[in-house]
């Protein structure tokens, strides 16, 4: 998807056939939305959408999860060539009143230049009123709060929490299946007739908190790089073969470094596979060394 932060790193990185002329920001790797789909590439449920698999084969592709009307997870690779927008994104309650979705998210950095950074919660605790002075007089972005990132680095970011992407960034973004974005600073950017992005400062006054002060990066914790109700993200270092999931769990495959063989599909730097729940082949395992990669789950419910 073409952003007007864009660049052309998801090619260069990743392979990606994007146009040449084309800032690319976005590719929506695992997809299940009205304007969207994710389609099977092979196999007997070839050419069948992630939606269809979601309504219809539910119990065989995903095992015992959460319900919800359309496959919960978003997963993404963003290109910020140049720097985001400050924004935010709505906790579940305003959502609904706002008539949006809520979203939740967690970024992995597969990639950053030297000096990029993030900008992610308050400097400090402001009120609604002192945050919204700042707006109308142009200085927003002296209250966020930014972090030095490299290669390897993550953080999550709750629905209400005031952020930005950095310049020279190219993440990998596993989120709530949501688009809903309120933007609060454009950095003061016009697209190429002149005009500035749509803001919508109402709505990000209502969704922020303003009391999320200076989060950090996260710090590992073994393998577990995030352990949330609606996503669990581990970061595996593949040295041998591996079982992806129990029996009955499905997952979601991001290889970051080296190939992954997966099932019978080699996975490359940028590449995505979900391993169905029901699959009886479960085993992963590293056909290069330094293979690194991301496995997401969503906890299974509670019979």
């Amino acid at each position: 998807m073409e952003r007007i932060w864009g660049g052309h790193r998801l090619a260069s990185l990743f392979g990606k056939r994007t146009p040449d002329t084309a800032t690319i920001g976005e590719s929506w790797e695992i997809v299940d939305r009205p304007e969207a789909q994710s389609v099977v590439r092979n196999g007997p449920f070839r050419d069948r959408t992630l939606h269809e698999l979601w309504t219809r084969d539910r119990d065989a592709i995903f095992g015992n999860v959460p319900e919800s009307p359309r496959f919960p997870l978003l997963v993404k690779l963003l290109d910020a060539h140049d720097q985001l927008s400050l924004q935010v994104h709505p906790p579940e309650k305003i959502a609904a009143q706002l008539g949006g979705e809520p979203k939740t998210e967690f970024w992995y950095i597969a990639s950053a230049i030297p000096g990029a950074r993030l900008h992610v919660g308050l400097r400090k605790a402001v009120t609604r009123k002192q945050f919204e002075h700042e707006v109308r007089v142009g200085t927003v972005a002296n209250l966020v709060h930014s972090i030095d990132v490299k290669t390897g680095d993550s953080i999550f970011l709750p629905a209400g929490r005031f952020h930005g992407i950095g310049g020279g960034n190219v993440l990998v973004e596993i989120q709530q299946n949501s688009d809903t974005t309120y933007r609060v600073f454009d950095w003061n950017r016009v697209d190429d007739s002149g005009k500035p992005r749509p803001l919508h400062v109402d709505q990000a006054l209502q969704s922020i908190d303003f009391n999320d002060v200076a989060p950090a990066l996260i710090e590992p914790d073994g393998e577990i790089l995030l352990r949330h109700q609606l996503f669990e993200i581990q970061k595996w270092n593949l040295a041998g073969p591996r079982i992806v999931a129990p029996s009955g769990q499905f997952a979601i495959v991001c290889c970051l470094t080296g190939v992954v063989r997966c099932v019978d599909v080699d996975l490359r730097p940028g590449e995505f596979a979900l391993v169905a729940a029901s699959l009886p082949d479960r085993q992963i395992q590293p056909r290069e060394d330094g293979t690194t990669l991301l496995r997401v789950t969503i906890p299974e419910t509670t019979p």
